[in-house]
């Protein structure tokens, strides 16, 4: 009988038979020899971000990279859902910035995905993403990044206990909405599954909002 492990696993190799690199939450963390935080409440993966925008926005600037770096770790309302609907936006259209040049300011946009050519975008898929929150560290069980943006949680449960069908992975991820906000401000889906069945839902849909 496959158990929450094996889901797991599956569910990393599907995202690699996508193109998506695949690295262990351990292998990024701040304690890590390779770390790509400096800190567990980070959520944003920060250099792949800055390496991605460059990347995305060649004629911009890197003052104009480092501002909408700076808008995306500083959100601008108390409530996370306002903070998601303004993420999404800014996905969608881009960051707004200011470019200074000849004492002449220019409004801008960064752009954070390529969305008409995918394979300019890095894609990875993460497991055991260690996050610091308000009741101690949680740890989803995968977080999928797109250009260093956390855009996407699944929350398993093991198919073979009576006790963890989906609805209590759907229970699990409003847990930790309350607990690691930050890491939701930029969620664009939230799937749940038990390895026989899977859903998927926004970050406001109620259990019976989750599709298959």
């Amino acid at each position: 009988m496959i158990n929450e492990d094996q889901v797991e696993q599956l569910a990393i190799e599907w995202f690699q038979e996508l193109g998506y690199d695949y690295i262990h939450g351990y292998d990024i963390s701040p304690d890590s020899p390779t770390p790509e935080r400096t800190k567990y409440q980070e959520v944003l993966l920060h250099v792949r971000l800055k390496n991605a925008l460059i990347k995305l926005n060649p004629t911009l600037p890197l003052t104009a990279i480092e501002e909408a770096i700076d808008k995306l770790k500083k959100p601008s309302f108390p409530s996370l859902i306002q903070n998601n609907r303004e993420f999404h936006k800014m996905l969608l259209e881009g960051v707004p910035v200011e470019i200074k040049k000849e004492d002449v300011t220019k409004g801008e946009r960064v752009k954070l995905i390529d969305f008409h050519d995918i394979f300019k975008n890095d894609f990875l898929v993460v497991n055991q993403f260690t996050i610091k929150g308000t009741k101690g560290n949680r740890r989803p069980d995968v977080v999928v990044f797109i250009n260093g943006l956390p855009l996407c949680v699944l929350e398993l449960k093991n198919p073979a206990d009576e006790n963890a069908d989906i609805l209590k992975a759907y229970h699990q991820l409003q847990t930790y909405k309350d607990e690691i906000e930050d890491l939701f401000i930029f969620n664009e889906a939230l799937i749940i599954s038990d390895g026989m069945n899977a859903r998927i839902g926004s970050l406001t849909a109620t259990d019976e909002r989750f599709m298959y």
